[in-house]
């Protein structure tokens, strides 16, 4: 599934460029100047403790938290000039599924899929690769379990097809098989063209999925590293 934009597919600049930037929660800068780098096509995992910033820094790249001081370009978008203007091409797993418990799974995939005015066609594809084409299509999703709630979230993310995908715990309240369907999405996903930011707590798993490894403490990059993938030639 190739992305469309061929400049999006073909450019040099980098997906996310960071310099000294500055998140604030309240007064408290949960980014206190990062720096990062990531080119098109990487798989880049973050690690770090809790409160280590990895979730605002994936709100942040977004649009959905405001960089208040330094650089800040997603997708060659000025961030502390519109924000918004980035939501679109972007595709953000959270803690939170933003899913409609009163709605199917069916009617929460084609919701998402017209909010980002992608095809039916990609709806039908997302549910059938999570594994919802059958019954569950047309289960509310209140009635869902953890685990199948995950694999709608997923699947409304998919079918929107965002140039960069900010996945936070992406494996969590999964079993081995969804695990494995997730880690089969991220590197198929690259290889289309596009360009995933993943924090997650299995890091035996993430690791080997990454082409390169961020450590964040105290709201800014540690260190950088590479990861077990094998990286993706253009």
């Amino acid at each position: 599934m190739e992305l469309d934009d061929p400049t999006f597919r073909f450019g040099t600049e980098p997906v996310v460029h960071l310099r000294g930037a500055v998140a604030l929660l309240g007064r408290f800068p949960a980014l206190a100047g990062v720096d990062l780098d990531v080119d098109r096509r990487r798989i880049v995992l973050l690690r770090g403790a809790n409160g280590a910033g990895k979730t605002t820094l994936l709100r942040a790249l977004a649009g959905l938290v405001p960089i208040t001081s330094g650089e800040a370009v997603v997708l060659g978008v000025d961030l502390r000039d519109d924000r918004r203007a980035v939501r679109h091409r972007v595709g953000l797993l959270a803690h939170g599924t933003g899913l409609y418990d009163e709605l199917t799974v069916a009617d929460n995939v084609s919701f998402w899929t017209r909010a980002a005015r992608a095809d039916k066609a990609d709806a039908e594809a997302a549910m059938t690769q999570l594994g919802l084409d059958g019954r569950l299509r047309d289960v509310a999703v209140g009635r869902l379990s953890t685990g199948q709630r995950r694999r709608t979230s997923l699947a409304c993310l998919l079918a929107r097809r965002p140039e960069l995908w900010l996945l936070d715990e992406p494996h969590a309240g999964l079993d081995k098989d969804g695990r494995d369907i997730v880690d089969a999405l991220v590197r198929d996903a690259a290889a289309a063209g596009a360009t995933i930011i993943l924090s997650s707590h299995e890091l035996d798993r993430s690791i080997e999925l990454a082409d390169e490894i961020v450590t964040l403490g105290g709201g800014v990059a540690l260190d950088e590293g590479a990861g077990g993938g094998d990286g993706h030639v253009d």
